[in-house]
């Protein structure tokens, strides 16, 4: 295997593109318009890629993947947690910012099409026993 791409179902993709590509930075790379709307996107930030796709693109393409979305759970390591806190500010909060019990440090957001998204950065002294 040599890449994992999630494919995130959302109703429509316009009110996620400010989430992803203002506060997060990811960039723009491919845009497909389904029904004079868009349709696909794909974003990416350096390695990460993620595509939005929206729900009456996917049954116009495959029916049988047709329904509502389902909400995705995604983790993202990032190096300066503070930073995403700072950029996220204002977005719902689904995990308030932790360490967990396992030694990450990490908070959690709903982005606008219904996703989770959590980011967590190792801790600088990781937890051995």
């Amino acid at each position: 295997m040599n890449k994992l791409t999630p494919v995130l179902p959302v109703h429509e993709i316009e009110p996620s593109l400010p989430f992803w590509i203002d506060r997060l930075g990811f960039l723009l790379v491919a845009q497909v318009p389904h029904e004079g709307r868009l349709g696909f996107v794909i974003l990416t930030k350096g390695p990460v890629e993620v595509m939005l796709q929206t729900t009456d693109s996917i049954a116009a393409d495959v029916p049988a993947l047709a329904g509502p979305p389902s909400p995705a759970h995604l983790f993202i390591e990032v190096e300066d947690l503070d930073a995403i806190e700072r950029a996220v500010a204002g977005i719902e909060l689904v995990v308030p910012r932790r360490q967990t019990f396992y030694g990450m440090d990490e908070l959690g957001v709903r982005e606008p099409g219904g996703h989770r998204v959590r980011v967590w950065r190792y801790p600088t002294d990781p937890i051995v026993e």
